[in-house]
């Protein structure tokens, strides 16, 4: 007879009174103790109320259920469809939600919709897929932030290449400990395509110019990069070099330069198309003919393979304890190595191999330079 009251009352009740009653029936429904028939028939008129044109109203019975693990299925389900203001609560907290109604509300809501899901914790691997191939950059920049967020490594990706011009999505992703190394090197990518179309850094160096710098500028980050890879990933980081193109000669002899033998190794193999043959040890111990015989297959130019193996003979010499150097100085030795081999007559390629060692060994100078400047100021 209450519920009966209730449901003819409502006719007439004012939006502010029915928002208050669905709240109040809600309450009870979950703390009273009803008999069976008295709880069928509030919820009965709790459903009922789902229908009601004011959102006043209904956001009164998301308040309530949204958190509740014994809410009443179908009330959530409907509550978690309806406009973001009203779903908002029931998409961030609700436990009676599935990973499929969630995928779906990310399939069919808005953007709203979407950057409250990806707020969500925790979340799950697939949920975070779809806000990823689905979301908008704000539901993105969300999901980045989200620490109880489960983004695989392809999510990630895809943020990557979907947003990364955004400076606050690139922040985001580099923040978070388990971005990939492919990623990491996409996003400096992203930043490097977001400069060049840059129109003043255009009208300074011009277009040509312009490309070219910021080409060399994203080779000396990814061997940075490389430098905070795990080993573990440097076959994937290699795999996502080839295929973007970035596993040049000028790239490997950089790589041998800066003394990362251990990627030139998942490099090598990766060139070679052959995880038999056993690099680690060619470039640790091996001979320099079998060096040269495995720089000459993976593609290098003669040119290129003799500065590459003059690197590793100067980095086996530090590694054996029997010099002290640096990435400088090993670089000066390089250059000097290509000069005197030269002997004042130029030689089919060496002259980009050789403009490549002085710019790199310059890049060197100004860098320790800069530290010991720092160093010293900050010891004054």
């Amino acid at each position: 007879m209450i519920v009966q009251h209730f449901l003819k009352w409502l006719e007439t009740a004012k939006v502010d009174q029915r928002a208050n009653a669905a709240n109040a029936l809600a309450r009870a429904w979950l703390q009273s103790d009803l008999h069976f028939e008295e709880r069928a028939n509030a919820e009965a008129a709790l459903t009922l109320l789902l229908d009601d044109p004011s959102p006043k109203v209904r956001q009164k019975l998301a308040d309530v259920f949204c958190a509740v693990r014994g809410a009443p299925p179908q009330i959530v389900a409907a509550l978690a469809a309806d406009q973001p203001d009203v779903a908002g609560n029931v998409l961030l907290r609700s436990p009676l939600l599935s990973d499929a109604d969630l995928v779906e509300r990310v399939r069919d809501g808005d953007k709203r919709t979407q950057a409250i899901i990806a707020r969500r914790a925790p979340l799950a691997s697939v949920v975070c897929a779809a806000l990823a191939e689905l979301g908008d950059r704000h539901a993105c920049q969300s999901l980045a932030e989200n620490p109880a967020a489960k983004l695989a490594a392809h999510s990630l990706r895809r943020i990557a290449e979907r947003f990364g011009q955004s400076g606050a999505i690139r922040t985001a992703l580099f923040a978070r400990s388990d971005l990939p190394g492919d990623v990491r090197h996409l996003l400096m990518v992203k930043v490097g395509e977001v400069l060049t179309e840059a129109p003043l850094l255009k009208r300074l160096m011009g277009p040509m110019r312009s490309t070219r710098v910021l080409r060399e500028a994203c080779h000396r980050a990814s061997v940075e990069l490389v430098s905070k890879t795990p080993a573990a990933d440097y076959p994937a980081l290699a795999e996502h070099f080839r295929l973007r193109g970035d596993l040049t000669e000028h790239f490997v002899i950089r790589l041998a330069a800066h003394g990362r033998l251990g990627f030139l190794s998942a490099v090598l193999r990766n060139l070679l198309d052959d995880d038999k043959i056993r690099t680690d040890a060619i470039l640790a111990r091996g001979r320099r003919n079998a060096l040269t015989a495995v720089l000459k297959k993976a593609g290098l130019s003669e040119s290129g393979g003799n500065v590459v193996v003059n690197a590793i003979r100067l980095w086996r010499e530090v590694a054996d304890g029997r010099t002290t150097m640096g990435v400088q100085e090993v670089c000066y030795r390089m250059m000097k190595a290509v000069e005197s081999e030269r002997d004042g007559l130029p030689k089919p390629g060496n002259d980009d191999i050789l403009t490549l060692l002085r710019a790199m060994h310059l890049d060197e100078l100004r860098r320790n330079a800069k530290t010991h400047a720092l160093s010293i100021a900050k010891a004054a």
